[in-house]
């Protein structure tokens, strides 16, 4: 069994150095380019929450470059009893000190600092300090402050995850306001072979081929998709029923027990009709920020013009052509031969996209450097599935009917979480109006008070649905209190998506999270 080459390459060598035999399996899921951005990274962690630490924990391990703690509480009891990264010994020292120290054990390669003061303060001291992180996440902070970070960070341009673990249940909120994504690793990514728009350099191999048991079964398929066009007024299989006749048309061909025909004939639904843009691609490619390109575009939208132009052009309306094949059983010469075809065309079409993004370049004054011929490459190979993901302010999700109708459709479908979301929002208005947690003091009375927030929060959207009892009852029976499997969990998924972000590979959720502990149920809507 022969296989292209992986969408994220380790190291060829056998000979591993110490950093990637360390993290060699995350460098199977995000690569050495990947590894090396995870690696020059700086978190800042607002309040050192079980679930903070978790977070942290979560990208400490694969080596995140830095990370800073701002919390300028000190630890207690309770804190001990559901963070891991706080011991007895913690106990009324600074918990951003203590924390960070005890995290920082994890991993020497990851530089841990922290700020013992309190985030208000500096956020109206130096609001600059923030520059300085490629993602902030905030924990366990109220409602004022949730708005004045969500503020401040839109309007600097750095991606926000605003997240809460109370008892049995967890919420995480991501405020980006542009993320483009090349590398999106699609779960059920299909290869771009180009069978019924074959390049001349397919055609010249195929047509030197000779059909044998030992080709890959690519090369089957194309031999006898020849036959199967002449002999259909030049039509290619597309529906159903003439897929299982070509499957059949290739089963007649065989001789033997020839592996290569049976995988043929199993690739027969997947190999069909790729190349060309889908309606994302072509959304994106007709985007604003790709069709009016100027001094302030980033790298990527530089690229998806210079892609746009290749299709419109040299593409014929197709994408570049990848270059990855499939696992083929086959004998290793005609594998690398019909490789090498496909790798030298995809080379021909990144060259086409590369002098395009470099005339861009010039065009709009910008450094050569910006783009360099591995980016195009890249972005070639993975053309049918960038991305871009815009969000939306946190902020605003504070002014009264914002996306009512919504929230309205979620509190009315039985199956969803909005009404876990609106009663943690309602935690928020009982901690800024009473200066402690529901359930701190009395569970019952408290209850009451907090089905009333809830109430009169929707009512103020124009939503007369009622939150349950229960559901009150149960945010309230932890008195705001940590558990820490729960908070444990969301750490690790929060910690997934601030890798996502970072190595700006893989999709993030967009833009709500939503985790109930006593149903494992999860949920993401956007609001």
């Amino acid at each position: 069994m022969f296989s292209s080459e992986m969408s994220s390459p380790v190291p060829k060598s056998p000979e591993l150095s110490d950093k990637n035999r360390k993290y060699d399996r995350q460098i199977r899921l995000w690569g050495e380019h990947g590894q090396t951005i995870l690696e020059n990274a700086q978190i800042c962690l607002v309040n050192a929450t079980a679930l903070g630490a978790e977070i942290l924990k979560g990208v400490v391990l694969p080596g995140v470059g830095g990370f800073t703690i701002i919390d300028n509480k000190l630890t207690t009891e309770e804190d001990i009893g559901c963070n891991f990264f706080l011991d007895a010994n913690s106990v009324g020292q600074s918990r951003a000190k203590c924390c960070m120290q005890l995290l920082q054990e994890l991993n020497p390669d990851v530089h841990g600092d922290y700020v013992d003061e309190n985030i208000d303060q500096l956020i109206d001291a130096q609001p600059e300090f923030f520059k300085n992180f490629d993602v902030i996440v905030a924990t366990a902070v109220n409602e004022r402050t949730i708005i004045r970070l969500s503020n401040l960070l839109w309007e600097q341009d750095i991606p926000l995850i605003v997240c809460r673990s109370v008892g049995f249940y967890g919420v995480a909120r991501l405020q980006i306001r542009e993320h483009c994504v090349i590398e999106s690793h699609p779960d059920n990514r299909q290869t771009d072979l180009r069978l019924e728009n074959a390049f001349d350099g397919l055609k010249k191999h195929i047509a030197e081929t000779e059909l044998t048991s030992k080709i890959p079964w690519l090369v089957v398929m194309y031999k006898c998709l020849q036959e199967w066009v002449e002999a259909h007024e030049g039509k290619y299989p597309a529906v159903h029923k003439e897929k299982v006749a070509f499957r059949e048309f290739i089963r007649s061909k065989m001789t033997a027990d020839e592996e290569n025909f049976e995988e043929a004939i199993k690739a027969v639904n997947s190999s069909f009709g790729e190349g060309k843009p889908n309606s994302s691609i072509r959304k994106l490619l007709s985007d604003d920020c790709c069709t009016n390109v100027n001094k302030e575009s980033n790298a990527f939208w530089i690229l998806a013009r210079a892609l746009r132009n290749f299709v419109e052009n040299e593409g014929n309306g197709f994408l570049p052509l990848p270059g990855v094949l499939p696992d083929m059983t086959a004998d290793t010469v005609s594998y690398i031969k019909l490789q090498n075809v496909y790798r030298s065309q995809a080379a021909h079409d990144a060259e086409i996209v590369y002098r395009r993004a470099r005339q861009l370049l010039k065009e709009l004054n910008k450094p050569n450097d910006l783009i360099t011929e591995k980016d195009v490459r890249l972005f070639c190979r993975d053309a049918a599935n960038i991305a871009v993901i815009r969000g939306s302010k946190i902020a605003v999700e504070y002014d009264k009917g914002y996306k009512a109708t919504q929230i309205l459709a979620g509190l009315e479908t039985p199956s969803s979480l909005m009404a876990h979301y609106v009663t943690l929002r309602a935690i928020d208005k009982f901690q800024a109006e009473h200066g402690y947690f529901p359930g701190e003091c009395q569970v019952e009375g408290d209850t009451t008070r907090i089905k009333s927030l809830a109430s009169k929060m929707v009512s103020d959207w124009g939503i007369s649905t009622p939150i349950s009892d229960d559901l009150a009852h149960e945010v309230c029976r932890y008195g705001g209190a940590e558990v820490h499997s729960i908070s444990a969990f969301m750490g690790g998924c929060i910690a997934h998506e601030l890798i996502k972000l970072i190595t700006k590979q893989y999709k993030p959720f967009d833009n709500t999270f939503f985790y109930d502990g006593t149903t494992s149920q999860t949920e993401i809507f956007k609001l």
